[in-house]
């Protein structure tokens, strides 16, 4: 062997060797799932979901004072699959408002977005204390919020609003300083090829489709959704994870979940998601668990807009305050959604809900993003206690402010201080035994620093 001959071999080895040095995933689960969850995400703690689309223009579900039968009865987002399907609810809806000649189609141009202002919606997630988005960049009617070269006259540049939504609000939101990504329907209730010839639909339209939204707009979560028809393996998503780890343009901080196929949620992929606590929960709810997971849920009980919702039927801002709580104090995350208007507006009802959020994070922030779960926190059960960790502080989060001395067992050393969040006031406590007795002081409406819960911080207790 010449010289030069022995020069390209060696080169050749020394570039598969550095390939494997530097962790090149391989197209299978084994592999997928060794690719650790971006801190980033970990520490986020809370973002807010986006449904907005050609659904938004019905803007309808039924409740369950119409006679709906669970939570996903109610989605708004899934009217035209209802219609398809003659749902009674929605068709008998339907046809009192529009007339049974009316398509879903039709919907499409009336859905112009001429009031949507993105600076304004990333400040009022800013506001809000969200540190990412996820906007649903194509749902499972296959309109796409982005001039797609593989949705022709089906996306929101060719018909509707005539912009590119999607790229106007990445903009706004990365200026704003939160991260972005984009939830992507797998299927499309009726695209010819989807329930014809799968395969050719991975190749020619789903596959392109999903590498096009992450070249172009690069997005920080690939947020995956209607996995459940298909398994991974037909859907062909290791080897879509493997590029999208390996060579795309987000490989080193993409964050995806875990719904790739009818077989993968809670076990594959990144996150494990819930969904209004269902879909695979047994894995996570109610239980502290080592894998990032994230609790997924609208503000009322859908997630695109329903202009069939009232006060009533929405959660209150203590309500989800406690949301938030409880899930990052399980270890999870919150995606809160929201759905705007057909006409570009985020409900004001929504917007009050996220503003209140945002105030209390505002004072009780630390003892939410960058946190752990307190691994003992079960033998303390007071159901109005929650807990979180960061370094060597103890954070203990109220939901109903104690009126009377609350021990704490199980506390590794004495706290070098015991203070209230927001509030210069002294806090009184004993310690002895691996246990902490605090005497919250009485707080006057003027020295109260926020509403629905507070937090007591434990200075150097781990």
């Amino acid at each position: 062997m010449n010289i030069k001959v022995l020069y390209i071999v060696l080169s050749c080895w020394m570039m598969a060797a550095g390939s494997v040095a530097q962790g090149r995933y391989t197209a299978d689960w084994t592999s997928i799932d060794s690719r650790p969850v971006p801190e980033w995400y970990t520490d986020a703690k809370f973002g807010i979901f986006i449904h907005w689309g050609v659904y938004s223009v019905p803007a309808w579900g039924p409740l369950p004072k119409d006679g709906a039968k669970g939570i996903y009865e109610c989605y708004s987002e899934h009217y035209w699959n209802r219609l398809i399907n003659k749902h009674p609810l929605f068709v008998k809806h339907h046809n009192e408002f529009y007339g049974e000649n009316v398509k879903y189609q039709d919907f499409a141009p009336d859905f112009k977005c001429e009031m949507f202002e993105p600076d304004d919606w990333a400040k009022l997630f800013k506001d809000a204390g969200a540190k990412y988005v996820v906007l649903v960049s194509k749902h499972h009617d296959g309109y796409a919020l982005w001039p797609s070269e593989h949705a022709w006259n089906w996306n929101a540049v060719d018909v509707g609003p005539h912009r590119d939504l999607l790229g106007d609000l990445t903009t706004a939101v990365r200026k704003a300083g939160i991260h972005i990504g984009y939830y992507y329907s797998l299927l499309e209730w009726f695209h010819p090829l989807y329930k014809t010839d799968v395969d050719k639909y991975v190749e020619t339209h789903m596959l392109p489709q999903m590498k096009e939204l992450v070249t172009k707009y690069k997005p920080e979560i690939v947020w995956t959704d209607g996995e459940w028809d298909y398994p991974s393996e037909r859907l062909r998503s290791v080897e879509f994870l493997a590029w999208l780890y390996n060579e795309s343009p987000v490989k080193e901080d993409v964050v995806v979940n875990d719904r790739w196929g009818k077989e993968t949620r809670s076990k594959h992929g990144g996150i494990y998601t819930t969904e209004y606590d269902l879909v695979h929960s047994d894995n996570v709810q109610g239980t502290r668990i080592r894998h990032p997971w994230e609790e997924c849920r609208g503000i009322g009980s859908s997630f695109g807009y329903n202009r069939n919702e009232n006060l009533d039927d929405y959660s209150t801002s203590e309500q989800l305050v406690h949301l938030l709580i409880d899930k990052v104090a399980l270890g999870g995350n919150l995606l809160l959604n929201i759905g705007p208007t057909a006409d570009g507006r985020i409900p004001v009802i929504m917007q009050q809900r996220l503003k209140d959020i945002g105030s209390w994070l505002a004072v009780n922030g630390e003892a939410i993003y960058s946190t752990n779960p307190w691994e003992t926190a079960n033998k303390n059960p007071d159901i109005s206690a929650y807990y979180t960790t960061k370094g060597k502080d103890l954070y203990v989060i109220f939901t109903k402010y104690p009126s009377k001395a609350v021990t704490i067992k199980n506390v590794e050393r004495k706290p070098a201080s015991v203070g209230i969040l927001g509030a210069d006031t002294k806090v009184s406590y004993s310690y002895g035994g691996k246990s902490l007795t605090i005497q919250p002081p009485t707080l006057s409406p003027s020295q109260a620093p926020c509403d629905y819960a507070w937090v007591f911080k434990l200075t150097g207790a781990l």
